[in-house]
């Protein structure tokens, strides 16, 4: 693999997830479990935030595209990681 762009897709990445606490990266793993279970985002987010009251979304305060979105990203991007071997 071409070492560089696996070193700009990262930095990439960094920038549009930008900087989690280890409670906001077991949250979003909730959403992404979630949805690999084939729940939609709103059921997605609602589980999450029953199993992590502390990091909990309000769903309100968003555009539920956004937030798919979002997730559809983030679900993408640990694939992507688990196929370079590399962990968050």
């Amino acid at each position: 693999m071409d070492k560089k762009l696996i070193s700009n897709y990262l930095k990439r990445a960094q920038k549009i997830i930008g900087d989690r606490s280890l409670g906001e990266i077991e949250y979003d793993d909730a959403v992404i479990a979630s949805l690999e279970e084939g729940k939609n985002i709103r059921e997605s987010i609602e589980a999450a935030n029953t199993t992590f009251p502390k990091e909990a979304l309000d769903p309100d305060a968003y555009a539920w595209d956004d937030l798919d979105s979002r997730y559809q990203y983030l679900k993408e991007h640990k694939a992507i990681l688990t196929k370079l071997s590399q962990k968050e």
